[in-house]
């Protein structure tokens, strides 16, 4: 699957990156604060402009040269996101006008070899926009008034150049081969499935956790079908990993999920379940991607009954009953004990994802749903759901029709979800469920 472009989001603390990263997005999904160097990781989003797919990197405040630690990091991971962009977007403060500091980053960016636009910031009214011929002096090219706030200005301006060459086509993804992204903690076994699968050293194996840096893809084919293998570095807890080559590989392992079709999310048998496990589950979950919980070490259990597995797969469902629709195998990299399953199930889990329902099939089950459990009021009004339809796969997406969103419950949007797995299984796939109001007819 070829990656989407990706255009990172540079600049000094506080020029409005997150609120620029939200405005591209439609949506409230980066941090926003007045406070400088809130955003310190870099953190990836998918969006588009015109049809044009691709993802953004929402970068820390850059202060170059700065010997404060967390501020030597928020560079470092600004200039991997710099490193491994295809496109640089450079925003600087329109309203404060320019800083030294934008001198030395636009020193280190036209270094970096990578095109750059020139983005001004802050400039909400029409008179504001004489403030960014200014910015010539950074001497990178024309600057670009833009709102990111208000979405006025030149934002469509600045997407369109940015955009310009992209000819990414989300179709042609869904057609290349079932990509596996092979996910865990550290040590749990995700280099010794891979091994087992491809029948060679493929990668590293070792106790020592963190063995495994780099996401490593391997093409397999198995029954006909090309699968392509992605062994990950293991996703500690936030808390444990020490900013520099390690936090670098998890951001690779985080990535290498938002490219994946399907994570197997590895499961040590000898331990249960944790509280990583739960965060890396709500990772893929966030990312949309199809999911496989692989119980791992299963040679290792002792006294094993015909009822063990079932009892595994309840405390499973117990810790995580959010992943109530995600397959379950029970393997051992080590005597490749049901190992061959991966790719079958990935397979059906991938076909669940790109599932497409009917609109007149979907709005009958909507009907029937709502029929044998209506929403209760709420002060007097009671939600209406009008009609609903599928806007996307990868995960299935739904849009509903309704009244007032108001109205619409968490607890109802999930039991919809649930009676639309009952109708149309989804398996091994979140479900996205959106809204729209829409007034009644008079």
């Amino acid at each position: 699957m070829e990656n989407k472009p990706t255009v990172a989001i540079v600049g000094r603390p506080n020029v409005g990156k997150s609120t620029l990263v939200n405005r591209l997005l439609g949506s409230r999904q980066s941090i926003v604060d007045d406070k400088a160097g809130v955003t310190r990781d870099r953190i990836y989003f998918d969006t588009e402009w015109m049809d044009k797919h691709f993802t953004v990197i929402d970068t820390g405040g850059i202060i170059p040269f700065d010997e404060d630690e967390i501020m030597k990091n928020i560079f470092a991971q600004a200039k991997a996101a710099c490193d491994e962009a295809d496109k640089i977007i450079f925003l600087v403060d329109g309203k404060d006008g320019i800083n030294p500091v934008d001198y030395d980053i636009a020193n280190i960016l036209r270094k970096s070899g990578k095109e750059v636009f020139l983005a001004v910031n802050k400039l909400d009214s029409p008179e504001k926009f004489v403030n960014a011929s200014e910015f010539y002096a950074l001497s990178l090219g024309e600057p670009i008034g833009i709102s990111a706030l208000h979405g006025s200005g030149g934002v469509g301006d600045l997407l369109d150049k940015v955009t310009k060459d992209f000819d990414y086509n989300k179709k042609e993804e869904q057609s290349q081969n079932i990509r596996i992204a092979i996910v865990g903690k550290p040590n749990v076994g995700k280099s010794s499935i891979v091994n087992a699968l491809l029948n060679k050293q493929r990668v590293i194996v070792s106790n020592i956790s963190g063995t495994t840096r780099d996401a490593i893809d391997s093409k397999v084919k198995y029954e006909n079908e090309e699968y392509i293998l992605v062994d990950t570095a293991g996703i500690r807890k936030k808390s444990k990993v020490d900013w520099g080559i390690e936090k670098f590989a998890v951001d690779r392992s985080i990535r290498a999920i938002r490219n994946s079709n399907v994570a197997l999310l590895v499961i040590d048998a000898t331990e249960g379940i944790t509280d990583q496990d739960k965060k890396i589950a709500s990772a893929i979950i966030e990312a949309g991607k199809g999911i496989i919980i692989a119980v791992n070490k299963w040679d290792l259990i002792d006294n094993k009954e015909t009822s063990t597995v079932n009892k595994y797969t309840k405390e499973i469902e117990k810790e995580m009953p959010f992943l109530s629709y995600a397959p379950k195998i029970f393997i051992s990299a080590k005597t490749k004990q049901r190992l061959v399953n991966i790719y079958k199930i990935s397979k059906d889990v991938y076909e669940q994802c790109t599932k497409r329902v009917t609109t007149s099939i979907l709005n009958k089950v909507i009907l029937d749903a709502v029929s044998m459990n209506p929403p209760i009021s709420i002060k007097g009004k009671r939600l209406k759901l009008f009609y609903g339809a599928q806007v996307n796969v990868c995960p299935p997406t739904f849009v509903l029709f309704i009244n007032s969103e108001n109205l619409l419950k968490d607890n109802y949007v999930k039991y919809l979800e649930n009676k639309l797995r009952e109708a149309f299984g989804f398996t091994g796939t979140p479900i996205k469920i959106t809204v729209k109001e829409k007034g009644e007819k008079k």
